[in-house]
């Protein structure tokens, strides 16, 4: 039946502790679909009336993609109305392309290792409800941002704070933290076709 679970285990938590056990979820994988899925979670945190924060890590700085335009606008009504929850949007330093055109590999570096700390402090201070670390897996990839420091931050976060990361190539590590875990599959895109992103659908 849907919304039942398999087992109960045996951690000495009431049903309601529980169901409101802040999670760490990875959307991960090479199919299409892991940035979309975690903004979806943004807006659901929203109608919560959670504190949501996105932080964006990989993808360049000179794009705006529509989902940024959907969550400073949510945000505004917040401020404005006081519907839903507070929401914002931040870019990790000045952004990055899979180019990595815009300035070195020191200051990508950098700029990650600033953002993460950024969001430790946050983290620290139970700022928002919901994080979404989009692209987040890259740094970590790429040795910019430490894995085991980012595994403990996590595991010791207090309070009511889930985490969404996404990007491929997740590491194991994180991957065994993590309480949910979806792995996107490509089946078919409209890429392996020649057909360029369009409008609405990639961005």
């Amino acid at each position: 039946m849907q919304g039942q679970v398999q087992t109960t285990p045996e951690d000495g938590l009431t049903t309601r502790q529980r169901r409101n056990r802040p999670l760490v979820i990875v959307h991960t994988g090479d199919g299409k679909g892991k940035s979309t899925a975690a903004f979806g979670l943004a807006l659901r945190g929203w109608n919560q009336g959670w504190s949501v924060g996105v932080f964006q890590f990989v993808k360049s700085a000179k794009w705006r993609i529509g989902e940024q335009t959907a969550v400073e606008t949510l945000g505004e009504l917040h401020r404005e109305r006081g519907t839903g929850g507070p929401m914002e949007w931040h870019k990790m330093g000045a952004g990055w392309s899979w180019s990595r055109k815009e300035g070195s590999e020191a200051d990508h570096a950098d700029e990650a290792r600033e953002g993460w700390a950024e969001i430790k402090r946050r983290i620290a201070a139970e700022t928002h409800g919901l994080y979404v670390l989009d692209e987040f897996t890259y740094p970590m990839a790429w040795g910019w941002v430490d894995v085991d420091d980012v595994v403990e931050t996590l595991r010791s976060r207090t309070g009511q704070q889930h985490v969404v990361i996404t990007g491929r190539r997740c590491p194991a590590a994180v991957l065994e933290l993590a309480d949910l875990v979806t792995e996107m599959t490509k089946v078919k895109h409209p890429f392996d076709a020649g057909q360029k992103g369009q409008r609405g659908i990639e961005w």
